[in-house]
């Protein structure tokens, strides 16, 4: 059985696209997708974006994401660049956002309670203006 990147690069030139082709519309570096090409996994960034990177090739060459997606991770297990490290970045990068959005969410409130204040202070000022400024002069 042929490997995985093998057969990826057979099906790109089969179709004949270049791989300057895949770059342009998949907006990855050429880089990775040599990378890709010459199974070397651990060249590639790790967890969703290493997957992300592979489908977003597939789509490109318009080919069936599940068998071979399934058989780029038994290839990437087999290649010792487990999917395990790239599942640690994740979490991590899960937890700095998780993180974030709370400093977040408490930024909002204190900006919602400064445009509340701020609507009232205009409220008081137009009818403070309105009773003592146009008022007064309406009734003189």
């Amino acid at each position: 059985m042929e490997r995985f990147c093998d057969e990826l690069r057979w099906e790109r030139e089969r179709r004949e696209v270049s791989i300057e082709t895949i770059c342009e519309v998949t907006k990855i570096s050429s880089r990775h997708v040599r990378a890709l090409e010459a199974g070397e996994y651990e060249q590639l960034p790790g967890g969703v974006f290493r997957k992300g990177i592979v489908r977003s090739y597939l789509r490109v060459l318009e080919l069936d994401e599940v068998p071979w997606i399934e058989r780029f991770e038994a290839s990437l297990r087999e290649s010792g660049a487990t999917a395990e490290s790239g599942d640690e970045d994740w979490a991590e990068f899960a937890e700095n956002v998780r993180r974030n959005r709370g400093s977040a969410e408490s930024g909002t409130r204190l900006r919602w309670m400064g445009v509340t204040v701020m609507v009232v202070t205009l409220v008081v000022l137009g009818w403070a203006v309105w009773k003592f400024a146009l008022h007064a002069r309406l009734f003189q």
